[in-house]
């Protein structure tokens, strides 16, 4: 392509990027939007079986692990506390995810589950706590603002997928995804393409390349949103119930793809109401209330928790 139309080609990205009502960096969304390894440690000072801190990740460059392959830390917090307003949502939790595992995170509406995945990558700053990621701390404390990882560096590295699919009814499925890697990758646009088309296929919707959101179904669009935030390989993905805006016969694709993704050894995080699919996919499960981990456990959770809260929810849900 000759210089001219690339030029023009950014010129249209860059205004694409900017709007106001859709916003897409590196899988993040505005608010108004919004929507076997080792077992990872995960504490709350208030949760049954807390016996210290949780241990701290050294740093670990994404090269090369400071910890045999499977083992090292990708991310971890401690004591992350978050008010709005006069009202604390989370209560000092630690959580620390250890590359490969897929941990999921459940309860009622109102425990604090989608705003502790959403600190991972500062869609919500936490007012207190450490917050690390690949070794390098993000969070308030107790690191100096000046000594933080940079927000946007640490969103290249980890993907988001939310409820709603947020994606830009204007571009087709194909270019929904090259965006991204454009102006995230800075990729060239015949290697932008090439990505997206690969990301695209393995989440089965190759052939709907072209078609606008309005075009798609449901569980297509999200399976975009999918194909966009793996195409950016990230080393960790955040899932916030991916799957309650659709209809009840779409969710099964999309938890299909999510299936397959955990099957390629993907770090994830996964907030969720669908318990079969996370009574199969959790290494680590966690059931939270009130903006605290009140139980956790392994596999096999699900039959063998021994808090009754926690199993009264598990009964009233499976």
């Amino acid at each position: 392509m000759g210089g001219t139309d690339e030029a023009r080609d950014h010129a249209h990205e860059d205004a694409t990027w900017r709007r106001g009502d859709v916003g897409v960096v590196a899988g993040a969304a505005p608010r108004e939007m919004m929507s076997a390894a080792p077992a990872p440690t995960l504490i709350s000072e208030h949760s049954p079986g807390n016996s210290g801190p949780a241990s701290v990740a050294t740093p670990v460059d994404e090269g090369q692990s400071a910890l045999p392959e499977g083992e090292h830390v990708v991310v971890e917090l401690q004591g992350i506390r978050k008010s709005f307003g006069s009202v604390e949502v989370l209560h000092g939790v630690d959580v620390t995810v250890h590359a490969g595992e897929h941990v999921v995170i459940f309860g009622p509406s109102g425990s604090g589950k989608s705003t502790l995945l959403r600190t991972i990558n500062l869609l919500e700053q936490p007012d207190e706590g450490s917050l690390r990621v690949l070794g390098v701390e993000y969070g308030p404390a107790p690191c100096p603002k000046a000594e933080r990882g940079n927000p946007l560096e640490l969103r290249r590295r980890v993907g988001m997928v939310f409820q709603q699919f947020n994606l830009f009814p204007h571009l087709s499925a194909l270019e929904n995804v090259t965006l991204a890697l454009r102006r995230v990758k800075r990729l060239s646009r015949s290697a932008a393409d090439e990505r997206a088309a690969e990301a695209l296929e393995s989440v089965g919707l190759l052939r709907w390349a072209a078609h606008y959101p309005s075009q798609l179904s449901g569980g297509q669009q999200q399976r975009v949103a999918i194909a966009r935030a793996v195409s950016l390989d990230p080393k960790v993905m955040l899932f916030d119930e991916p799957t309650s805006a659709l209809d009840p016969e779409l969710v099964g694709e999309v938890l299909g793809v999510m299936r397959k993704l955990a099957e390629s050894g993907m770090t994830m995080v996964i907030v969720t109401h669908e318990l079969n699919f996370a009574r199969e996919i959790g290494d680590m499960n966690v059931f939270m209330e009130d903006g605290e981990i009140v139980e956790f456990g392994p596999r096999g959770f699900f039959d063998e928790c021994t808090n009754a809260r926690a199993r009264e929810f598990i009964g009233s849900v499976l």
